[in-house]
């Protein structure tokens, strides 16, 4: 575990913001974590969930994914250039033509890799993307209103060495969230996002972004047009006992 100076924890603020799995520990312990992905995690696990599909986040790369989803009767998805016709891979748009699938292993190198390390916390854990925003932040308000403390991770990307890659389209998907929920309590860097949303021009901006250009130059436009599809879904994918499904009691 890594140690944080206290400055880094934004613990003098109900709602926090920080960046990729080091970030998430360094705001933590927070009652609840909002994870972002928006190209591609959190907007694939809500198209998933929106059509009854249990997604069970896994770490990237682990040589263990298949023998996971064969213990817990799931499909395992595999990489976009990988995927057959009908097979699952972390595309949003593929995803809604994926056949026969109930329950289904989503490895990620950022946004699921970062809900799993965030369960083991004893985080409650939910999924938000630009399309469940105004879903998500309506599920928060009522237990924000009750005190709870809430750490949003921008889940970011890679570099081709590993490092962490600040992504702008996280940023939004998180702001657009603090942007209905509407808090008081705002750490600093939860405010920027918030008003990062609010002055960036969407869908255009997602589509010009560098994540965005770097799936439309692979063929995968498609995911980007999906994912630009604010306040479409109107699910809360929720991370229970090693699985999201979609939020029952939305109070």
């Amino acid at each position: 575990m890594a140690t944080f100076d206290e400055q880094h924890r934004q613990r003098d603020h109900q709602v926090r913001l920080d960046w990729g799995p080091v970030g998430a520990e360094a705001i933590g312990p927070a009652d609840i974590a909002v994870v972002v992905d928006v190209l591609s995690f959190t907007t694939t696990l809500t198209v998933a969930v929106e059509q009854g599909i249990e997604v069970f986040p896994f770490r990237w790369l682990d040589d263990r994914a298949e023998a996971y989803a064969r213990e817990n009767d799931a499909v395992l998805a595999v990489q976009r250039q990988d995927a057959g016709p009908g097979q699952p891979s972390l595309s949003p748009a593929s995803l809604r033509h994926a056949e026969n699938v109930q329950r289904l292993v989503l490895p990620s190198p950022n946004g699921s890799t970062i809900s799993t390390l965030l369960a083991e916390s004893g985080a409650t854990v939910v999924g938000a993307s630009l399309r469940n925003r105004a879903a998500v932040a309506e599920w928060l308000a009522p237990r924000r209103a009750a005190g709870a403390t809430i750490g949003f991770v921008a889940s970011g990307e890679r570099w081709p060495d590993g490092t962490l890659r600040p992504a702008v389209e996280d940023l939004w998907g998180a702001g657009a969230v603090l942007d209905a929920l509407d808090p008081d309590d705002l750490s600093p860097e939860a405010a920027a996002a918030r008003d990062a949303f609010r002055a960036a021009d969407l869908p255009a901006a997602l589509h010009a972004c560098a994540s965005g250009r770097e799936l439309s130059a692979k063929g995968y436009g498609d995911d980007v047009d999906v994912a630009a599809q604010l306040d479409t879904a109107s699910v809360v994918p929720l991370l229970d006992t090693g699985s999201f499904r979609a939020v029952t009691d939305p109070c």
